[in-house]
């Protein structure tokens, strides 16, 4: 069974987050979205648990995904997964830089039993972030234009 993770804070989940996932399922038989339960650099994130309810309410009819939270590295929660890939959606240059160095660690950590797949992001997504889209919710605007429905 082949089986990827796709992880982040998603705090919240976006419609970016969406189009990473959507594309990756025919990719893999089993996709696992990871839900990070603790995050240094985000302590003010949303509890791990409401985070999970939303993405799994979205894809409640797909018996594909799996959503579970993860402490810790995320190489570590793929492996605990039996996954052989993470997934990332990269949106600029400083996203890639950011990922290729990640995938690059991980790669050693694993002795290459766990690779990094890289989505770049659909043109109509690559300006939407969680962080955007939270910093819009906190001066009152609305934000569904970028939520999945």
């Amino acid at each position: 069974m082949r089986t990827g993770i796709f992880v982040g804070s998603f705090d919240p989940f976006t419609i970016g987050h969406d189009s990473v996932v959507r594309r990756t399922l025919p990719l893999f038989d089993r996709l696992v979205i990871g839900v990070v339960g603790d995050n240094v650099q985000k302590p003010y994130m949303r509890p791990a648990e409401e985070r999970m309810q939303v993405i799994r309410q979205l894809y409640k009819d797909l018996t594909a995904i799996e959503v579970k939270s993860y402490y810790g590295l995320a190489v570590e929660f793929a492996r605990q997964e039996q996954a052989r890939f993470i997934v990332k959606g990269v949106r600029s240059a400083k996203d890639f830089e950011y990922e290729r160095e990640q995938a690059d660690i991980n790669r050693q950590i694993t002795g290459g039993e766990v690779e990094t797949i890289l989505l770049y992001a659909e043109p109509q997504f690559s300006s939407i972030s969680s962080s955007m889209v939270r910093e819009l919710q906190h001066f009152g605007q609305d934000v569904t234009p970028f939520l999945p429905k």
